[in-house]
């Protein structure tokens, strides 16, 4: 298959090759490579767009390809591996969720470089998983920057994408980002921030409990509670 013809997303049948996943692999480093935007790195980087290796990918594009390769869990992990920002946002876009083992998603969230690899593998991805709801307080109880924000991250995915899911689970998540709430570094405090917001919108009984957070977190002493604390209840404060 030509480079052209997989960038385009045409033939996914042709595609689906479980017998040669090193072609695939090597297909979609191509096609990924093929696309690359090197000179988009500097203004990404401006808005935390990092991670070594990254080719500058707009979602758009890596969603293109994703549709063209169909969903493939081996391809995903094979795709993490490379350790490239923008094959790792590709993974979440064509793994399995419902084939993902414990260690698989404790290693993905090990490798994290940047924010939005983050936050697309949690929505992507991990959310759809049957193992999602147990890895929020394992991953939130993590001291490096981008594996706590995943807790935070899939916390509020799975705010709006757990529909059934009772409204006493995500109750009992409130005191992870209370706990949370004095960790300034900046990409941590703003996925417990969005967790919150999340939480309080995901019903009316959920929405007096997650301003009752907010309030406490107004009067704590770190700033990075207070903020926390002030731009939620700016928000949840005018939907009544």
């Amino acid at each position: 298959m030509s480079r052209q013809a997989f960038c385009a997303g045409t033939g996914p049948q042709n595609l689906r090759m479980p017998n040669k996943p090193d072609h695939r692999l090597h297909e979609a480093l191509a096609a990924l490579r093929a696309a690359a935007r090197p000179e988009q790195l500097e203004a990404m980087a401006r808005f935390g767009l990092t991670g070594a290796g990254r080719l500058g990918l707009a979602v758009p594009t890596l969603r293109t390809l994703a549709r063209g390769l169909g969903r493939d869990h081996a391809l995903a992990l094979a795709l993490w591996d490379t350790g490239i920002p923008d094959a790792q946002l590709l993974a979440g876009m064509v793994a399995e969720p419902a084939q993902f083992t414990e260690a698989q998603m404790d290693h993905w969230v090990a490798g994290l470089q940047a924010w939005d690899v983050c936050d697309q593998a949690c929505t992507n991805a991990f959310v759809k998983s049957p193992l999602a709801w147990d890895a929020i307080p394992r991953w939130a109880a993590r001291a490096p920057e981008f594996e706590k924000r995943a807790g935070f991250a899939l916390l509020a995915a799975a705010a709006v994408h757990h529909k059934q899911r009772p409204d006493a689970d995500f109750l009992a998540r409130l005191p992870l980002i209370e706990a949370a709430a004095g960790d300034g570094r900046n990409f941590v405090k703003k996925a417990v921030n969005w967790a919150l917001r999340q939480t309080a919108k995901r019903s009316p009984a959920l929405r007096g409990p997650a301003l009752a957070v907010a309030l406490r977190l107004c009067e704590r002493p770190e700033s990075s509670a207070r903020w926390i604390g002030h731009d939620a209840q700016r928000e949840l404060a005018g939907r009544g």
